[in-house]
């Protein structure tokens, strides 16, 4: 799956011979979204087009073509002026509390930070011009802008799963018997309290989305991009008039959804089989694990270390009673009363691990990214969630059978110890990951490539693209007639409908099919 998932979103421009100038837009500064989606920047650069990224994190291997405009790595607490909380404490945040105090604020703090960046600045008051502008959806709209400031289609992309907002926009199906928003923690969401809660939130965050965010957001767009053109249309309107919209989910494993043509699944874009070696000592650990390795990580914002003394406590104990392997990412120095069994570093090459045949299970807080990884590479998980969409991401992995969910004041020595029993004895939760893994890596390159060749030829025959109103728009053609022939073209558009045309309808064949 790898490969196929890399190439996917190349196939931008398997159409055409030349390459395009490509902006994309990633600069919120938490790392898990960067490496979800920086594989795209790399892979299309690798692929001929010219790619200048905005972005918190430098990368050290990239083609010459691949240019980097760098902005702080500032935290969101650090751009709230707050101290940085325990985020264990977070656990009982409602959906509307996490967004009132963190997502909103946080959002338009970190958009000005990013704009107000000397190479930010820099970019967008030089001669620059670009075919396309590729910008992550995730409380950073102002950028969206930059679409309309250089006359190009702009596509979307999460991190997260399904984005409602985007369902109200496009009158995409909303679907809420079935689809749960994408940041709201729900236990039982197709009962009827479940499906009224989860329009509440929907609509609620809309509303305040569309009347009060998006305006913030504007008055930072006015403010820091130049070049803005004179009838700019607002916010709202630029993402409903989006050309396509990438979702971080798939149907394989997520709950089956309708969409659009132009909002297509490809959860799991920067899972690979790595090819980075594990450092010398684990990997002589992970070989020795005769009984197996059991991995903890609760990712890049939730430290292990800040876990209070009785659960700490837990896991300390329970790990002394198991016979695996231990290997934990623990964020400080030293763990006072350390199993012998035990191994910490404060960094842990995750996807390497995971990746070992040796490895039973892996203990984590339930964010989509490592979901997916420990999927892809057919590990079952015991998950804690702590906010946004990590409930709803171990819901998914209790309904598919590859994990478990321990909820945060649950735990105690004997429900851990219970759970991991569990997982680590009952040969069905590896049986069942193995077969999930196989669902996200059956589509073989040459597959793919085929489907898509043979399906572009049928979709170019009646359907085109044309620029109408600042934005663009699928066109049905009148049967006999010739691709396009009845729209005026825009000066700029030939070259860029046949792109995005290229761009949707691949993306559709290739996770279809």
């Amino acid at each position: 799956m790898g490969a196929f998932k890399f190439w996917s979103l190349l196939s931008l421009l398997v159409y055409f011979c030349d390459a395009a100038n490509i902006l994309f837009v990633i600069p919120f500064t938490t790392r898990s979204h960067y490496i979800n989606l920086k594989p795209i920047g790399l892979e299309l650069a690798r692929r001929g087009h010219n790619v200048t990224v905005i972005t918190p994190y430098r990368e050290n291997k990239y083609p010459p073509n691949y240019h980097q405009v760098m902005v702080k790595d500032t935290k969101i607490w650090d751009a709230l002026g707050k101290e940085r909380p325990n985020v264990f404490t977070m656990v009982d945040l409602t959906a509307e509390e996490f967004h009132n105090e963190i997502l909103w604020p946080g959002g338009l703090a970190l958009t000005e930070e990013a704009l107000q960046s000397s190479e930010v600045q820099a970019l967008l008051r030089s001669n620059t011009t670009f075919d396309l502008v590729v910008n992550e959806q995730f409380f950073q709209e102002a950028f969206y802008a930059l679409a309309n400031v250089y006359n190009a289609p702009l596509a979307l992309v999460t991190t997260h799963g399904n984005c409602m907002k985007h369902n109200f926009l496009t009158r995409n199906s909303l679907q809420w018997a079935t689809v749960t928003h994408e940041l709201l923690d729900l236990y039982h969401s197709t009962s009827f309290l479940g499906r009224l809660r989860n329009m509440y939130f929907s609509i609620y965050e809309l509303f305040w989305w569309k009347f009060w965010y998006l305006e913030k957001q504007e008055e930072l767009m006015r403010k820091y991009i130049p070049g803005l053109p004179q009838k700019m249309p607002s916010l709202y309107d630029v993402q409903k008039n989006a050309s396509l919209m990438l979702l971080n989910n798939h149907f394989s494993v997520d709950t089956p959804t309708a969409y659009l043509p132009n909002v297509v699944e490809i959860g799991g874009i920067h899972v690979t089989n790595s090819t980075d070696a594990l450092p010398e000592d684990l990997q002589k650990c992970l070989d020795g694990a005769v009984n197996g390795v059991v991995y903890v990580n609760f990712g890049s914002n939730v430290r292990s270390s800040e876990l209070s003394q009785e659960k700490k406590q837990a896991f300390i104990n329970v790990f002394r009673r198991l016979k695996q392997t231990i290997i934990w990412k623990w964020e400080d120095d030293k763990l006072d009363d350390k199993p012998k069994n035990v191994i910490i570093r404060k960094w842990l090459p995750q996807v390497e691990i995971l990746a070992h045949p040796n490895v039973k299970v892996f203990v984590s807080h339930g964010g989509l990214i490592g979901t997916q990884e420990a999927l892809y590479h057919g590990v079952p998980l015991i998950s804690v969630p702590i906010y946004g969409d990590q409930l709803n991401n171990v819901l998914t992995l209790e309904q598919l059978g590859v994990g478990k969910l321990l909820n945060y004041h649950e735990i105690n020595e004997e429900k851990l110890y219970q759970l991991l029993d569990e997982i680590l004895n009952n040969n069905s939760y590896m049986a069942k990951a193995k077969e999930v893994s196989k669902r996200k890596t059956v589509l073989a390159l040459s597959t793919f490539l085929s489907a898509v060749m043979e399906a572009q030829n049928k979709m170019y025959a009646n359907l085109t693209f044309a620029y109408e109103k600042n934005h663009w728009a699928i066109k049905e053609c009148p049967a006999g007639t010739q691709k396009g022939k009845e729209y005026t073209e825009h000066p700029r558009t030939t070259r860029k409908t046949e792109m995005i045309k290229s761009l949707r309808y691949h993306y559709s064949m290739a996770f279809v099919m």
